[in-house]
């Protein structure tokens, strides 16, 4: 008896958590959803094994496949779903809050013979003290809430900044000012396997401006300087890199445009997934940065108060210097997007989408992905 009371103390709690409870001055909310997606993939160089990173969500780079595989292949999973924790406490006048986020993307362990498990990964761990934040979230050279609605994980990956790392952040008004996790990718003189250092003492250094107009459209506005550092054997070479990005969220009546731009020398692993990296690697072992460039639009329609579509456009360049390159590293990447999504109630969403992207190497050498997605989706 007494073990059945205590069962049901602890299911009132947790029912209290997930909806929103409060002790004292503190409120404590858990959150997050579930996702089950079903993929049907047509990669046109043979599919990656089950489970690589590019069965699981589009990734530029990393459609060109095993020849070996055969082309066709179907998944489902429920990796992407992921929940949540958040605190808020008032002290004083002063709001303190502390959230923290896992799912089950990206790794490698698990398989999809028995039972499918997955290891859980942060994706976000931060505390805030009024206009300080501290932990890991989104980097503050991306603007999330301009990604368009698509059942791909990331969608428009080809033409957005993507990254979440540890940082110090101070916000004011719409200013936001970051020092953020280094970290450098660059490619050996002549071509190779990427080099990633983290190296140096050195933050990245952003700054955001974020203003809505009398229309209410909402737009961003920031840069990003770095510097690269390799320190790898006898290798002791740095150098400056920068970046800006622009996004927007423009209201058409119940419908909607997204729109981001962003261009740099040594972006590297801040746009388009690390498709191409920040650097390469002389003669005399010195980095030479790597000009890109990559953006992406969006539309959203709204055919009644349930059922919506999003058709988005992404693409990204990088300006390699092939006679320090080679011919083997990514140059552009380029996907597409259309879907069309139903919600019965608000909480719940199904949907399909069909999305193609090709990737295309320095030499020429290309692939490309078609897929088609079903997802179910249950926010808590």
């Amino acid at each position: 008896m007494r073990q059945a009371k205590m069962s049901l103390v602890a299911m009132a709690t947790m029912l209290a958590v997930s909806s929103g409870a409060q002790a004292g001055d503190t409120e404590f909310k858990f959150g997050g959803y579930v996702k089950a997606d079903v993929m049907f993939s047509d990669y046109s160089n043979g599919a990656p094994d089950s489970g690589y990173l590019s069965r699981q969500f589009y990734v530029p780079g990393t459609i060109y496949g095993d020849s070996s595989n055969g082309n066709q292949v179907v998944d489902f999973h429920a990796r992407e779903t992921r929940f949540n924790f958040k605190t808020s406490t008032d002290l004083d006048g002063h709001k303190l809050s502390g959230f923290i986020e896992l799912d089950f993307m990206t790794h490698g362990d698990g398989n999809e013979r028995l039972s499918n498990s997955y290891s859980p990964r942060i994706r976000h761990a931060f505390v805030s003290y009024d206009n300080w934040t501290v932990g890991q979230t989104w980097t503050t050279f991306q603007n999330p809430g301009a990604l368009p609605e698509n059942l791909d994980f990331v969608g428009a990956a080809d033409g957005t900044p993507f990254a979440r790392q540890t940082m110090i952040r101070y916000t004011s008004g719409g200013f936001q000012f970051a020092i953020e996790n280094p970290e450098t990718t660059v490619t050996p003189n002549g071509g190779g396997g990427r080099i990633t250092s983290g190296s140096g003492m050195v933050p990245d250094f952003i700054a955001r401006y974020n203003f809505k107009t009398e229309g209410g459209a909402k737009f961003t506005v920031a840069g990003l300087a770095r510097q690269l550092n390799v320190e790898i054997d006898n290798l002791d070479t740095q150098e400056i890199a920068y970046g800006v990005s622009v996004t927007g969220v423009i209201p058409v009546g119940d419908d909607d445009i997204k729109l981001s731009a962003t261009a740099g020398d040594g972006l590297g692993r801040y746009m388009a997934l690390n498709y191409a990296n920040a650097g390469v690697l002389d003669a005399n072992g010195e980095i030479e940065t790597i000009s890109s460039y990559g953006g992406f639009a969006a539309y959203r329609h709204w055919w009644t108060d349930k059922w919506r579509s999003s058709v988005t456009l992404s693409g990204f360049k990088a300006d390699n210097n092939e006679a320090l390159t080679g011919g083997g590293v990514n140059k552009e990447s380029y996907s597409t997007y259309v879907n069309l999504l139903y919600s019965p109630v608000k909480p719940m969403t199904v949907g399909v989408e069909y999305m193609y992207a090709e990737n295309t190497k320095q030499n020429g050498d290309n692939g490309d992905l078609n897929r088609v997605i079903f997802s179910v989706k249950y926010v808590l």
